[in-house]
């Protein structure tokens, strides 16, 4: 049951973090904002590709999901890739074995030969 909790909330984590998280470097709806590092990323892709940014790339590719937002099919990606970390991390983790018990008293101590 833990195992199902991790991964529900890996994959919503996922899913919702992605908006956030491009809004916070600066890919708004409103565009990209002054002074981020997604207009940072946007003047180095524009000097790169002889003023402009073309598109299909990663700082196109950005601007598109903060203003537009993912695809259906990208937030079920993105929410069973988040789902799958979050059971791996939920995962119950073994006991070690318990101590061996002592020898009984009828075997080879360790300084005695073996019958071959």
């Amino acid at each position: 049951m833990k195992r199902v909790a991790f991964a529900a909330i890996g994959g919503i984590v996922a899913v919702a973090s992605v908006p956030v998280v491009l809004g916070a470097v600066g890919f708004t709806s409103a565009g990209i904002a002054a002074s981020s590092i997604a207009a940072k990323m946007m003047s180095a892709a524009a000097v790169a590709n002889g003023g402009g940014v073309a598109a299909g790339t990663l700082v196109a590719t950005l601007q598109s999901v903060g203003a537009a937002g993912l695809s259906t099919s990208s937030n079920i990606l993105l929410g069973t890739a988040g789902s799958a970390v979050g059971a791996y991390m939920g995962r119950s983790k073994k006991k070690p074995p318990p101590p061996r018990k002592e020898e009984e008293a009828g075997d080879l101590s360790e300084g005695e030969p073996d019958d071959e």
